[in-house]
């Protein structure tokens, strides 16, 4: 497997399928979160559907630079969720971050090898293998906190 297919399935074993690190993936844990649990504040944390808009902020971004376009995200912009107040913009969230990561995994498996050494974007931000390697991180560092506002919610 060649390791920009090794980097793709990582990705989707944090977003949408695997088991493998923390027992759970993004899918598993937003897919029984109500959309008043999602908006729910417990001070001083983010929403679940806070950190929701803001990984795929990151995966939309990246997925904008690998199908050739500009790296137009700015770190000020990723926690401006639009209001959600029904269940259909929670879902319509969800879905958008199913889709998102779906397709930057497709994305990241057509990477040749030996382009993960390239530059991404800007010398300032490291290779593409770096900026992948950190949204899996990333997404992990959410998902345990999206994991522990669940659990803070649920006890109340």
């Amino acid at each position: 497997m060649s390791s920009a297919s090794q980097l793709a399935k990582r990705f989707r074993e944090v977003l949408l399928d695997g088991l493998w690190i923390a027992n759970t993936n993004f899918k598993d844990q937003l897919s029984n979160v109500t959309w008043e649990q999602a908006v729910s504040k417990i001070e001083p944390l983010n929403t679940i559907a806070m950190l929701t808009y803001h990984i795929d902020y990151y995966i939309a971004g990246v997925v904008n630079v690998l199908e050739g376009g500009a790296l137009e995200i700015k770190d000020k912009f990723s926690f401006d969720l639009p209001p959600i107040e029904s269940r259909e913009q929670w879902e319509s969230l969800r879905n958008k971050l199913w889709a998102d990561s779906e397709k930057f995994a497709s994305l990241v498996e057509l990477l040749p090898d030996d382009g993960l050494d390239e530059i991404f974007v800007d010398e300032k931000y490291g290779t593409y293998q770096r900026n992948i390697d950190g949204m899996i991180e990333h997404a992990y560092y959410h998902l345990g906190q999206i994991t522990l506002i669940k659990k803070l919610l649920t006890r109340q």
